[in-house]
């Protein structure tokens, strides 16, 4: 099973300020966040949106602008120029982390000219039931960067290079998602809606020959600009997951590197996950959303929720050498389409769970680092006010564990349904081991082996003041304070 010892960051939230600060803060806070123990850091889409400065990404126009030139209202993205963007990723590297580029393949937004065509309207809700007949349709489907005039690729879009929209001009008052003639739906893609290749905007196809050389051509002049060391690949479920394989391939070979890669799959049909697993041949790892939703159930349910199953329907279980770990994410946070909050009395729990344990690749958020403050609509229409706080000091001293303790074999104690433990035995170069408990309904003492006779433990999340001493086999009881978690490691 590979080891990543290290942590990543997913280095923003949805509610990033649209000031164009985000890469000059990475460039000054990256020799901190190196010296806490993350090794790796996650950016979100460069490149430019439709909604131009205030974009975040995700509703990608040009990937070839970096924040460079003047399109969609702004030169700069939301998170900055060009120029930030690159030295942004050089002072990260130079930090000794990874940086890892936020790609989007499914869709394009923004286009600047409708073109007319036919399409056949589908249900929205079942993407096997036409219905309508193959008619003329009206949508923006042409994309021609007139800010960037051409350089580095002169590749304008149009609707051929697409296969679905969901919006037609001529009948804007119609709930369909459209369907180009001479296209189809992609089949290996996730059957949620019958078939859930279209998400959004106007969907790539990635089956049309210029597409592919264009995305080809792309990824080598990202690389060859940026330099990054890896891809969080958006919306995986939604697009051919061979064409994932096979690009990766591509900039693999093309660069001599093993570039990392992870794919969102945000599904909490564990049976889907896997399959997507093996249809790339594990060239990607996946964001273990099961573990998430495990997570903001045990905090809603505080002692009613049984502790021994909280690894239940992850992927971290049955494919530890394959799960990217997380807690929450950009689109999990409150206010979101996905929202699913995990509450932040049992952040430090979960953290402790993905920070601390064999198998998977924990991934920290920022508004859960360095804490959060905005408002924003809910689905009830209301505008709230947003405070999430920060978690910084906790997860610190969790990076400190794994970095200086978290080695060796694990033994879990998960036998209580509302106190669970487990310790790390340590190896040569890393001796004496860890020992965690967490519960969540009253004060919490276990019994568990450490392999260090007759040794002092303090508590390192300082919640517990009175150290303990083992026997002389190893055995300590270790004790949490309710509704928490303590890291016993060895008193220096």
């Amino acid at each position: 099973m590979k080891e990543y010892n290290g942590a990543m960051m997913q280095y923003f939230q949805w509610y990033t300020p649209s000031d164009g600060t985000l890469w000059k803060r990475l460039a000054e806070e990256a020799p901190a966040l190196a010296q806490a123990g993350i090794t790796s850091v996650w950016l979100p889409p460069a490149y430019k949106g439709a909604s131009g400065g205030l974009d975040t990404g995700y509703g990608a126009y040009d990937l070839f602008d970096l924040g460079e030139f003047d399109q969609k209202g702004s030169v700069r993205t939301k998170y900055g120029t060009r120029d930030e963007y690159l030295h942004a990723i050089k002072a990260a590297q130079a930090a000794g982390m990874q940086v890892y580029a936020d790609i989007v393949f499914n869709h394009k937004m923004g286009g600047d000219h409708e073109e007319e065509f036919k399409a056949t309207p589908y249900n929205p809700e079942n993407r096997h039931e036409a219905i309508g007949d193959l008619q003329t349709i009206k949508a923006w489907t042409h994309f021609t960067f007139p800010g960037r005039k051409g350089k580095y690729s002169e590749l304008q879009w149009h609707w051929w290079h697409f296969n679905a929209v969901d919006f037609n001009a001529m009948a804007s008052d119609v709930n369909a998602v459209y369907l180009f003639e001479g296209k189809k739906f992609h089949h290996d893609v996730d059957q949620e809606k019958g078939n859930f290749d279209y998400l959004m905007g106007c969907n790539i196809d990635i089956d049309s020959p210029d597409v592919r050389k264009e995305l080809y051509h792309w990824g080598q002049w990202y690389l060859d600009t940026t330099g990054v060391d890896g891809f969080r690949f958006d919306a995986v479920k939604h697009v051919g997951s061979g064409f994932f394989v096979e690009w990766l391939h591509h900039l693999r070979d093309y660069s001599g590197r093993d570039l990392f890669a992870v794919g969102e799959y945000w599904s909490g049909v564990d049976a889907a996950m896997k399959h997507f697993l093996t249809s790339t041949d594990s060239n990607l790892m996946l964001f273990d959303a099961g573990l998430h939703y495990s997570f903001a159930a045990a905090s809603r349910m505080g002692g009613e929720y049984d502790l021994r199953g909280i690894f239940e329907n992850s992927l971290v279980k049955d494919h530890p050498d394959m799960a990217v770990t997380l807690v929450s994410n950009h689109d999990t946070q409150p206010l979101q389409a996905l929202e699913s909050v995990v509450e932040a009395w049992f952040k430090p729990l979960a953290y402790a769970l993905i920070l601390l344990r064999q198998g998977g690749y924990p991934c920290i958020f920022a508004a859960d680092y360095h804490g959060a403050e905005y408002t924003g609509h809910g689905r009830d229409g209301a505008e709230h006010d947003i405070v999430m706080p920060s978690h910084k000091w906790i997860i610190d001293r969790f990076l400190d564990a794994r970095r200086t303790y978290a080695f060796g074999e694990q033994n879990d104690y998960f036998d209580d349904p509302h106190c669970v433990g487990w310790t790390r035995l340590g190896n040569a170069e890393h001796p004496g081991g860890l020992a965690v408990l967490m519960g969540v309904d009253g004060p919490c003492v276990k019994s568990m082996h450490v392999a260090a006779p007759n040794a002092t433990y303090i508590d390192h999340t300082e919640h517990c003041q009175e150290p303990v001493v083992t026997n002389d086999d190893g055995w300590g009881e270790f004790r949490c304070n309710p509704a928490s978690v303590s890291v016993w490691v060895p008193a220096k």
